[in-house]
């Protein structure tokens, strides 16, 4: 156990608890090092850490999770603090939240409460605010008993904010109610995702989805392939709704590349159930970049969390690229090295030319821009380029004038017509051009 002073009196001063037991799973039990990240947590929800306790026993309390005497410890640590909030590191049932809070004399929160409270200040667009509302209301479902009083006395605090207002004078049956609207309303987005998508794929446009750990470097990856200008700041889940911007990659293939939502150990199945109207893009991606912090000490438990997490997104099968960012932070270490491994700095720029260079040799994949003249007997190949290629434009005249970007194989099927943009005299598979 530890503790922090501090000179001003702040809002918000959390004592962090955790319990670490061999009956727990890895993912369930609270560390050193996840007591870390809570507290880094906690910083970007607006809070602060005033003290931290961390108890070994063989089994959780049925009743206050932590021991008996622990409990009685943190709350001696919470009062000569002055804090209003323990948050704990592990998954509590609404039973021992309630308990906890009675014997603690303060609201007590878990990192899912906590997590669901940086999502609710997050989220900017109206798909994500829909996402976070559904993953509250689920969360809150069955601890309206424990909660509602709390959320009187502390409105605005962290853990409170998200669905709104109307939470003090919503009941069970209105939740319900709200939950299966939001749904509704999320299976909607669903379905105009999966318009977009099929039109994507009818113009034959690669879609590349950007995963990580929270904080590994995604934004600022995106900004500086494309130019584009995401807030891309030190701290955990600092953007959060998917943004996507196009990059040429050479004059025959421009990609769209998708910046997700940052993954943490822990991430509420409330969350991940809500945001698969978002993730569930990664399953139909042409390429996942998983991007690395490689100056983290943790970095391979981080790189597993999102390998699991893209497992249960069913999106194993989808071609990866490896990023390790923040090589210009790196100290001695020896990364990994291999064909679908690259090395970079997002920040300095490091790296970044032998990037592209990957996603070329995966997208780009030989095609050409050719222009055709057809001759309107043979105007049902206009068909089956649009099948098969990307058809930029048809022009009638005395042929049927076609720009098209296509693969050799498409190309084999049309070359006899081509007036511009390739010779028999190099093959467009040859050299890999």
């Amino acid at each position: 156990m530890f503790e922090k002073t501090f000179d001003e009196k702040k809002i918000n001063r959390a004592i962090l608890a955790g319990l670490n037991a061999p009956c727990l799973s890895k993912e369930d039990n609270a560390t050193d090092e996840s007591l870390e990240e809570l507290e880094a947590l906690l910083e970007t929800a607006g809070g602060v850490c005033v003290g931290t306790v961390l108890q070994n026993k063989d089994k959780p309390d049925p009743r206050t999770f932590l021991g008996e005497g622990k409990v009685q410890e943190v709350k001696a640590l919470a009062q000569a603090q002055e804090a209003d909030l323990v948050i704990f590191d592990n998954e509590l049932s609404p039973s021992q939240q309630r308990s906890l809070t009675e014997d603690l004399g303060v609201q007590v929160l878990d990192r899912s409460a906590l997590i669901l409270d940086i999502f609710a200040q997050r989220a900017r667009t109206r798909e994500g605010r829909l996402q976070v509302e559904l993953a509250q209301y689920k969360y809150l479902l069955p601890r309206l008993t424990s909660m509602w009083s709390h959320l009187e006395r502390q409105e605005g605090a962290i853990g409170t904010r998200g669905p709104g207002e109307t939470q003090l004078e919503t009941d069970r049956r209105l939740i319900r109610k709200k939950i299966t609207k939001l749904e509704d309303e999320l299976r909607e987005v669903r379905r105009v995702r999966s318009t977009q998508r099929q039109r994507r794929e009818k113009n034959e446009v690669p879609v590349v989805a950007i995963v990580g750990y929270t904080n590994a470097g995604k934004s600022t990856l995106l900004n500086a392939l494309t130019g584009a200008d995401i807030p891309a700041n030190d701290r955990l889940f600092d953007t959060l709704d998917t943004t996507t911007r196009t990059l040429e990659l050479s004059d025959t293939c421009t990609v769209l590349l998708s910046d997700t939502v940052g993954f943490i150990s822990k991430l509420p199945h409330q969350l991940v159930e809500a945001f698969k109207a978002t993730l569930e893009e990664l399953e139909y991606a042409d390429l996942l970049l998983h991007v690395i912090d490689a100056s983290n000490p943790r970095w391979r438990e981080q790189a597993e969390v999102v390998e699991s997490l893209i497992t249960e997104l069913h999106a194993w099968e989808t071609p990866r690229v490896d990023v390790f960012n923040k090589a210009d932070l790196l100290e001695g270490d020896i990364l990994p090295h291999g064909a679908d491994i690259v090395t970079i700095s997002a920040r300095t720029g490091e790296g970044l030319p032998e990037l592209l260079e990957a996603l070329r040799q995966r997208l780009d994949a030989g095609k050409l821009r050719v222009t055709l003249a057809l001759p309107y007997d043979r105007g049902g190949l206009v068909d089956m380029l649009y099948r098969e290629a990307a058809v930029e434009r048809v022009e009638y005249g005395e042929t049927i004038n076609v720009v098209v970007t296509c693969t050799p194989k498409v190309l084999g099927q049309v070359k006899e017509y081509v007036v511009d943009g390739w010779s028999e005299e190099k093959e467009p598979w040859e050299d890999g051009v």
